[in-house]
């Protein structure tokens, strides 16, 4: 998740304006309530940043995220991903409760027959590329990549990785360890060994992947390294050379995963199957729920020498695959994969006016998943702040601290676009 989006409670008084017309001053009541959440907040619950965003959520609908003073926020990142078809969706609320009234954990995962794992994996097998047809559910992302990782060398029974600068694949060790950013996995070292990082979106560089090497891993778009769309080209020589060395290729499609670049998943755009497919955020439907993919074969190296060689007590809990199934459903009932194509090309349109100021110098993206370049950090910092400020979440990326990142539930409207431009461009003039 990023940190670096964070704005300092106190910096709603430097900004006076007030979203969508909330009345103030609240009552002394109210104040004083807030007041003592926020500290309790600080005082018990572990900080990832020095300076929280501090939102106290009331409810969450669609794109909004609503405030217990009643103050709306238009969330451009999903929740970090998580929310492609829009927070607190009905379907997926109904499955819950359907779910939670039947079992909630009954034995830990791949002991038991539970209907809803097995449901959700059978779809999943139905709509993943190749011979991608086994699933391993986890918790989270960064679980699902600590599987993947522990299966590669199991199966090929080699020890090394290769991953790329300016990834991020979470923050597990094993994770951290193929994480691209030297400021992310410094304060941990020592890490896993024999780990090399190429340049990302660089042909020649790949020739350094060779018999030693377990499983390459990437984002076939960077998220946190900046939105980078790598080259035409480039995963399909990725793909080659995997396959002429003997090492797994893995994707990581945490973020891109689930429409949210315009198709199913993002290798799509290049046709290129990995053969370790890593999932989550959008998966749960707003439930903790990730998941590693692939095929029968590498799969069932999991099941002996030893036996149990991967498990997870959590990892699949049958409500959270109840959410997955029902999210997935909604997704291709309502066609969000082909909106978050159409949508995506209407917010980079408009987004264009952006880079009129000169202070906005880029824009890019695949479906609704937009980086916005900014000529400085402080300026990038100020303009994500500026725009919490009047209600609207949006973050820069952990990586590369002059590119704002968006991400919105695929269910954006336009006129919703609309106001986020509007919003975003007079914070600019402001600046």
């Amino acid at each position: 998740m990023s940190r670096a989006h964070a704005t300092n409670f106190d910096d709603r008084r430097k900004h006076p304006q007030r979203p969508y017309g909330i009345a103030e001053p609240f009552p002394l009541a109210y104040v004083l309530k807030m007041a003592s959440l926020r500290d309790d907040f600080l005082r018990y619950v572990s900080q990832t940043s020095p300076a929280p965003m501090g939102v106290e959520v009331a409810r969450s609908r669609g794109c909004v995220v609503t405030d217990t003073g009643g103050r709306e926020y238009l969330d451009l990142l999903s929740g970090i991903g998580v929310t492609g078809i829009g927070h607190t969706h009905p379907a997926v609320v109904r499955a819950v409760q359907t779910q939670a009234e039947q079992y909630l954990h009954a034995m830990v995962y791949g002991e038991y027959i539970q209907q809803p794992q097995v449901d959700l994996a059978r779809r999943l097998a139905e709509l993943t590329p190749g011979e991608l047809s086994v699933t391993y559910f986890t918790n989270s992302g960064t679980e699902a990549v600590e599987g993947a990782l522990k299966t590669a060398r199991k199966y090929t029974g080699r020890s090394g990785f290769v991953s790329f600068a300016g990834s991020f694949h979470g923050d597990t060790f094993g994770s951290v360890s193929v994480g691209g950013n030297p400021v992310y996995r410094d304060p941990f070292e020592p890490l896993l060994p024999h780990t090399t990082f190429l340049p990302f979106n660089d042909r020649p560089a790949l020739d350094a992947i060779d018999g030693t090497v377990a499983a390459v891993i990437i984002e076939p778009i960077q998220g946190e390294g900046g939105v980078r769309i790598p080259d035409e080209d480039y995963l399909p020589a990725l793909r080659r050379r995997c396959s002429e060395v003997g090492a797994l290729l893995i994707f990581d499609e945490v973020i891109t995963g689930f429409g949210r670049t315009g198709r199913l998943f993002a290798g799509e755009h290049w046709q290129v199957t990995p053969d370790i497919l890593v999932v989550a955020k959008a998966l749960g439907g707003g439930m903790p729920l990730g998941a590693f993919i692939s095929t029968p074969q590498i799969m069932e190296t999991l099941s002996h020498d030893p036996a149990l060689a991967h498990v997870t007590t959590f990892g699949g809990h049958p409500v959270c695959c109840a959410a997955g199934l029902a999210a997935l459903d909604v997704l291709l009932r309502d066609g969000l994969v082909q909106q978050a194509q159409d949508r995506g090309a209407e917010f980079c349109r408009r987004l264009e006016t952006l880079v009129e100021t000169g202070r906005c110098t880029a824009v890019r993206g695949r479906g609704l998943l937009i980086g916005l370049d900014f000529t400085s950090p402080q300026l990038t910092q100020q303009f994500v702040q500026d725009c919490f400020a009047q209600g609207l979440v949006l973050g820069w990326t952990l990586h590369e601290d002059t590119v704002v990142r968006l991400a919105p539930p695929l269910v954006i409207s336009s006129q919703e676009i609309e106001r986020a431009v509007s919003v975003m461009q007079r914070v600019l003039e402001r600046l």
